[in-house]
């Protein structure tokens, strides 16, 4: 197969932590051609996406006394090309958040991308129905009790009903402006106005789960089923688990609760065309579905010795097939 990955600059990238390189080095691994661009460099021509492309082989990286090690240099690139995206049998759309106009525009572009002959991994529609905020809250026998508002008295009133809870933006990732804010805080005007930028964004406050000290856990979906998971623990010093704020991983299960909760989402990620999706559960509830570009493989796999980024490529293999 020729697959194409929208990464941002691969020179960014840490080999040994981002799931776009675990994905992009298993199907090199099993056989097939790797290409990589980026969002700003697609276009559409005559009704079809095109994007410049270049092909990259990497060096896969190796796990040494429990800890990934990586060649430098670590990938090497092809001279670029401008091609049609339908010559790639399928195309993982991996960029980071925020999802910005920019983003937006890159989707919008994938729709020129004709899914019967290339599979877009995520669905572009699916990416923009599922803000990875706000894609959870239809799921509500599942969620904790939450509100999104940009009403500073809205907000108020729900913090003093729960007395401690968490406010996050809608558009962040990785943890980026995520706040604790119990009844009674003094700075509550501020963090308000500051997050609602003056009433203007609303934000997703949510009850505080105790339990999110013993970790939040991140669930890999394929396709709505659960293929691996680790917990993230926070560093002590930050109420946050994410990985990018400090926070530590664990080796974990997947409770029968959580998967509970996969089968709950299974049939609207389908539905919705979301394929590759990261989950985010703390005691048992679901707080955010991760659809742009969900991490955790590397941490998986050294944690259970398995590597799930084969099990995603074997399934595009599979799925292609089934398609001629």
């Amino acid at each position: 197969m020729k697959l194409a990955f929208i990464i941002d600059p691969i020179h960014q990238l840490d080999p040994c932590h981002d799931t776009s390189v675990a994905l992009m080095e298993a199907a090199q691994v099993l056989g097939h051609e790797i290409w990589i661009t980026q969002a700003n460099w697609l276009s559409v021509v005559e009704a079809k996406a095109w994007a410049i492309l270049q092909k990259v082989e990497l060096v896969p990286i190796e796990l040494v006394d429990g800890r990934w090690i990586a060649a430098n240099p670590w990938y090497k690139l092809s001279d670029s090309a401008f091609m049609n995206l339908e010559k790639m049998d399928a195309v993982f759309m991996r960029t980071d958040p925020p999802v910005n106009d920019a983003y937006l525009f890159a989707t919008y572009i994938l729709d020129y991308v004709d899914q019967n002959q290339t599979l877009v991994i995520n669905h572009p529609d699916g990416i923009r129905r599922a803000n990875e905020k706000m894609y959870a809250l239809q799921f509500t026998e599942v969620i904790p009790e939450t509100i999104v508002s940009a009403d500073k008295q809205i907000i108020r009133d729900f913090v003093e009903a729960k007395g401690a809870t968490v406010l996050k933006p809608l558009g962040n990732k990785a943890g980026e402006g995520i706040l604790f804010l119990q009844a009674g805080d003094r700075n509550f005007n501020s963090i308000v106005e500051l997050s609602t930028h003056q009433g203007k964004l609303p934000v997703m406050v949510q009850n505080y789960l105790p339990q999110a000290k013993e970790g939040d856990k991140r669930i890999i979906l394929l396709n709505g089923e659960p293929i691996g998971a680790l917990n993230r623990l926070s560093s002590g010093s930050d109420f946050r688990n994410n990985m990018a704020a400090g926070g530590t991983v664990a080796e974990t299960e997947i409770t029968p609760r959580e998967h509970e909760i996969c089968t709950q989402l299974a049939d609207k990620l389908r539905q919705d065309g979301l394929i590759f999706v990261g989950i985010d559960v703390i005691g048992g509830y679901l707080t955010e579905v991760n659809v742009t570009s969900p991490t955790g493989i590397r941490e998986i796999d050294r944690l259970n010795g398995i590597r799930l980024g084969h099990q995603v490529v074997q399934w595009v293999e599979q799925t292609l097939k089934s398609k001629k």
